[in-house]
């Protein structure tokens, strides 16, 4: 009654003359319900009704409360006469909304909630008010999250809130018709929050409340609110839009499964026992004791497996496939006095095959997984990569799968995505040297005669600045790049040993006595071992992550590289919660580039997750259109030497939710990413209207009948002798048909 009489005060004797705006600033929270029943939806309009409702509705619907307030609340909840309602209805120029200053998240009363889930999005609420409401003008008159109170200029968390929020009040009045004429932060200065008093902080400016002038320091969410403010929003970057171009001749195109599917169940032709039919009773074969056929060699032929995942790399049109060996089964004891020969020539079939239908097989020697680091059971046992012996033992594996198949395989990868999350420092520095030995031993007694190529591959996620105007965050930044990819790369591709950041950082917390982690040091003459030990730069690439300076969450805090993750909760998230960002793939090309030169560089794996019955996987199919459109950025206007592009994975059989073909009940079914990519393949990236025409020059392509008979010499050799057996039985049986004429005439 008191905001209607002062309404009405304005609108009679100041309105014309002042021509100004009078309303009400009302609080509110979203809710959802629990389960998508009518019921639990009635509770959440309680919930808004209670809550918003209790004042909105009597002012800018009908002058009176509620239907659900009046029948929980009764006699509790007074009466308006007509009178009143009149007089209350309508005054209100605008609908004034807070949200999130005081009511919202967490601090609403429980039994407001009724047993429903309280939510963050503004949007929802925007369109709730303005259907409820018959389409009022909105003006948000406090919104805002906040940060830790011992969080000072950076303060990220509170950033990335204020763009979710100011975004989502942009799409409700783009794509939801919502009339949202204004923004107001809350708040400009940090205060006192009442009950949660100096715990939290919400201010653009960080106030100092034990200095005696309250001094004030601008923080980085007051630069991020001023730029948008300057850009009225979020206008599409330049950098941000897909080009249209193709990447060169010969460019690699490809798909990985980590383990191939692994079959070898004996074809009937090879067994050499007799059976007999028993036509008359059982209707069985019933095999005859003692008697035996002549026993035959093993045939690829004999492997049904390899025939249907050839059929569907086929499908796919991909030139290159990449797959891992598994080292604990093809030397179960870890050294060469027992070979799995059987699996061994399934992998010759494999790679053979791959290379009849003129599909480039990329071996790995070995891929770190959970169970015994995928080593031999006697090196896990005793120390894995922690124990030198294990360099040695790898050296002798590499050295065997060359040997066994270097005629088929000309494209290796020593070890791929070793993990340096679960590396120790020693693990680490035993494996580059295992590297760099099987890279010079393949270099020295292989090269020559197989004509292939070898390298690592890691894994390389892109990190950025979480406060994009913090100098800070950037020294962070830097610092996490280092650990996760150039410990592992800057022996090898750049000056032989690891980086002085980390050096530098393991010293400086060393110091202060809270750790105790050695950093190994490489001789002169590992140094030059492992320097340049490469023929091309492998990575693996899914997503990128968002790191800060300031502990804002204890959670996501790591002490020991003085790191706060930090989530933009306005990217786009798969199902596991992986972020997909495209420009983080072509950031860190141009980063591989800068730190180690014009090396040519293979993207192994890039991949993302989707739902567990996703038949429309439209997530993976906007993920690899955009990330090959930043790769192909980074090719054409970075000129990146990018030479290989491979999508994980092949199927959800062997990497579930990550497929490009799902596996059901013993089916495989293409997915529509599949698809997707196949036409990008075929187009060579992305040509426009514009974009000339590339011919590549005809490849001297490996012929697959050629390459049948190398490897069926014999075969060769038995085939020509009945040729000519055949010749000659040909040139008697004519020679002595002729003379017998002769005679008889």
């Amino acid at each position: 009654q008191a905001h209607a009489k002062v309404w009405h005060l304005y609108n009679d004797h100041f309105r014309p003359a002042q021509r100004g705006k009078v309303s009400i600033a009302l609080s509110s929270h979203w809710i959802k319900p629990q389960h998508m029943t009518e019921k639990n939806i009635k509770e959440c309009q309680k919930s808004l009704d209670f809550v918003l409702g209790w004042f909105a509705k009597p002012i800018f619907i009908d002058g009176d409360y509620p239907e659900s307030m009046r029948s929980n609340l009764s006699s509790l909840l007074p009466e308006f006469s007509e009178a009143e309602k009149k007089y209350i209805k309508g005054t209100a120029d605008f609908f004034a909304l807070s949200f999130g200053a005081t009511l919202s998240f967490q601090l609403l009363d429980s039994h407001m909630k009724f047993q429903q889930l309280e939510s963050i999005s503004l949007r929802q609420l925007l369109y709730w008010i303005n259907s409820e409401y018959n389409s009022p003008q909105i003006f948000i008159v406090e919104n805002s999250w906040f940060v830790s109170g011992t969080t000072k200029k950076d303060d990220a968390k509170y950033i990335y809130y204020l763009k979710k929020f100011i975004m989502e009040t942009l799409k409700a009045i783009r794509y939801d018709g919502v009339n949202v004429f204004g923004y107001t932060v809350w708040s400009l200065l940090d205060g006192f929050e009442w009950h949660r008093g100096y715990s939290i902080r919400r201010g653009l400016f960080y106030v100092d409340f034990q200095s005696h002038d309250k001094k004030l320091i601008p923080k980085s969410s007051v630069l991020f609110y001023q730029k948008l403010i300057e850009k009225n929003g979020f206008p599409p970057l330049p950098e941000n839009q897909p080009i249209e171009s193709i990447f060169p001749c010969g460019f690699a195109w490809g798909v990985v499964d980590n383990y191939i599917q692994v079959d070898t169940t004996p074809a009937q032709f090879l067994d050499s026992s007799v059976y007999v039919w028993d036509v008359h009773q059982t209707k069985k074969l019933i095999k005859v004791d003692g008697v035996y056929a002549l026993k035959r060699k093993r045939h690829c032929v004999d492997f049904a497996a390899i025939r249907r995942q050839i059929s569907l790399l086929q499908e796919m049109h991909v030139t290159h496939f990449h797959f891992s060996l598994k080292w604990s089964l093809i030397l179960p004891l870890g050294n060469l006095s027992l070979i799995n020969h059987t699996l061994v020539h399934y992998y010759q079939c494999f790679a053979s095959e791959l290379l009849r239908v003129n599909i480039t097989p990329v071996v790995a020697l070995w891929q770190p997984m959970i169970e015994n680091q995928e080593l031999p059971v006697s090196l896990a046992k005793y120390g894995a990569w922690e124990n030198a012996e294990t360099v040695q033992a790898f050296v002798e594996y590499a050295r065997f799968c060359f040997i066994s198949l270097g005629d088929h395989v000309k494209f290796w990868i020593t070890m791929n995505e070793p993990s340096v999350k679960n590396l120790t420092y020693t693990a680490g520095h035993n494996l580059l040297k295992a590297h760099a030995k099987v890279w010079h031993l393949y270099d020295k007694e292989f090269r020559t005669s197989q004509k292939g190529k070898i390298s690592i591959a890691l894994q390389a996620d892109w990190v950025e600045p979480a406060c994009p105007f913090s100098r800070n965050d950037q020294e962070v930044a830097d610092r996490i790049l280092e650990f996760d990819i150039g410990w592992l790369a800057e022996p090898i591709f750049g000056n032989g040993d690891y980086p002085e950041v980390m050096r530098a950082w393991l010293h400086r917390i060393n110091s202060v006595d809270l750790y105790n982690f050695h950093l190994p040091y490489f001789s002169e003459d590992e140094k030059k071992l492992i320097q340049g030990s490469f023929d091309f730069f492998a990575l693996s690439h899914y997503t990128t992550t968002l790191v800060g300076s300031e502990k804002e969450d204890a959670v996501k805090y790591d002490h020991y590289l003085e790191v706060q993750m930090i989530n933009d909760i306005t990217w786009l998230h798969s199902p596991s919660r992986a972020a997909v960002v495209p420009w983080g793939l072509r950031k860190l090309l141009k980063w591989v580039k800068s730190k180690y030169g014009n090396v040519p560089i293979y993207v192994m794996a890039n991949g993302i997750d989707d739902g567990q019955n996703m038949v429309h996987d439209k997530l993976r199919v906007y993920y690899i259109q955009n990330y090959i459109n930043e790769a192909l950025k980074a090719y054409t206007l970075d000129d990146v030497n990018l030479q290989g592009y491979f999508v994980y994975s092949f199927n959800d059989k062997t990497a579930p939710k990550y497929g490009l073909y799902s596996y059901v009940a013993n089916q495989y079914e293409p997915k529509p990413s599949l698809k997707h990519y196949r036409e990008i393949i075929d187009n060579n990236g992305f040509p426009g209207p514009e974009t000339a025409e590339l011919l590549c020059p005809e490849e001297v392509a490996l012929c697959p009948e050629c390459h049948f008979f190398r490897t069926r010499k014999s075969l060769l050799a038995f085939v020509a002798f009945i040729f000519v057996a055949f010749i000659v039985t040909i040139f008697f049986i004519t020679y002595y048909s002729k003379r017998v004429e002769r005679r008889y005439k």
